[in-house]
């Protein structure tokens, strides 16, 4: 009697599969490359601070456009840069090339890399491997690829910071399927230390501010309404009374953050710069 009481109440249990191809789509559609150039400065701070030594065996997963691939690459590293968007990683070949850095690209999902356990000297993601759909997943892959005594590296958005509270407007309008965790839980000690603890020796997370800069407000919305692949796709979803509504409310955020002091958009939003120590 509890098991089919149990059975019948149990919350509905998401399709990752679906949710990953819906999800690639988006992330393909417009131009990420164009916002994601603009966090470079994330992706210098974070080999920073995984003190990466020249000459180390550095993978970065779902790398979009290669802003830790640059920063591992300009330290001397021996980078492999992957992601599940061929368009990215041929932005990020094209920046590579440009500074003369010899990086190997693959086309790799986050959840099912192609590599070898404990292969690299430093694994790492900015922004990227928290839009895995099955957390615990890619949590394990990264685990897995990276060596005894190695680093593992990540930069991830908060819950509680802009791109955190602008998520949440986004699902306001089209709420995510049920039973599906928030990327923004990767911002989060609680699930950090469940997801690594147990497998690391250190762990240290440190809140940091990357500050968006636009030319106005409406600049910031034009330019992620049409290269922001989620974003995008949330305008095509919605009629004229809904993009008006989401752009309103994006607006108003955006004015609650702003710290510019004039008509300009200088916006802090607050990520959880983490390195692990692999045991």
């Amino acid at each position: 009697m509890n098991t089919l009481t149990e059975s019948r109440t149990a919350a509905p249990q998401p399709d990752l599969a679906a949710l990953k191809a819906k999800q690639h789509a988006a992330w393909s559609s417009g131009d990420y490359a164009i916002v994601g150039v603009t966090l470079q400065i994330v992706g210098e701070s974070l080999a920073e601070a995984m003190d990466l030594h020249a000459g180390a065996e550095v993978l970065d997963v779902a790398a979009g456009n290669g802003n830790f691939t640059l920063a591992a690459a300009r330290r001397f590293c021996t980078v492999t840069s992957t992601d599940y968007v061929d368009s990215l990683l041929q932005r990020g070949r094209m920046r590579a090339e440009a500074e003369g850095h010899a990086v190997t690209f693959m086309t790799a999902d986050a959840e099912n890399l192609p590599f070898a356990d404990a292969q690299f000297d430093a694994v790492a993601s900015t922004f990227g491997v928290m839009f895995a759909p099955d957390h615990a997943r890619s949590a394990g892959e990264l685990l897995r690829v990276c060596r005894p005594g190695g680093r593992i590296g990540l930069a991830s958005w908060t819950p509680e910071g802009f791109i955190g509270q602008m998520f949440r407007l986004i699902g306001k309008y089209l709420p995510p399927p049920a039973g599906v965790r928030s990327p923004a839980a990767w911002g989060t000690a609680a699930w950090i230390d469940a997801a690594f603890g147990g497998k690391a020796s250190l762990v240290t997370s440190v809140p940091r501010h990357f500050v968006f800069r636009y030319r106005s407000p409406m600049h910031f919305v034009d330019v992620f309404r049409q290269y922001y692949g989620p974003m995008l796709k949330a305008f095509e979803a919605l009629d004229a009374a809904g993009r008006q509504a989401l752009t309103q409310d994006i607006l108003e955020l955006i004015a609650r953050c702003n710290v510019s002091g004039d008509a300009t958009v200088a916006v802090p939003s607050e990520y959880l710069e983490t390195v692990i120590t692999r045991r």
